[in-house]
């Protein structure tokens, strides 16, 4: 019995935690599109399938207005400027498992 309540537990919790993500992920959408297949503004690159390392590297560069790629810096470092270090981990993880062609 306990293994069932605990089995319960890590599954209601793996549930809560994706919500989060998928809501954190929202933000994103708006420019990357649902499945990060979108270059935002017409300028950068694809983002879904990212791998997560690369993902927060350059997460936390804009966070710290240490990058501006393809001149959205300042529009990146407002949309993530709320993130703490773990959003931005959890963010970049669910990215590295989007496919980009899953919407087309």
């Amino acid at each position: 019995m306990k293994k069932y309540l605990l089995l319960f537990i890590i599954v209601i919790s793996t549930m809560f935690t994706f919500a989060d993500t998928l809501e954190l992920y929202k933000n994103c959408a708006g420019c990357h599109g649902e499945n990060g297949e979108k270059q935002a503004l017409n300028k950068s690159k694809r983002i879904g399938g990212q791998e997560a390392n690369k993902t927060i590297k350059e997460l936390t560069a804009y966070k710290n207005g240490e990058l501006d790629q393809y001149g959205l810096g300042n529009i990146m470092k407002l949309q993530i400027s709320t993130l703490s270090d773990s959003d931005i981990k959890e963010v970049a993880e669910y990215i590295s498992n989007l496919d980009v062609n899953a919407s087309n």
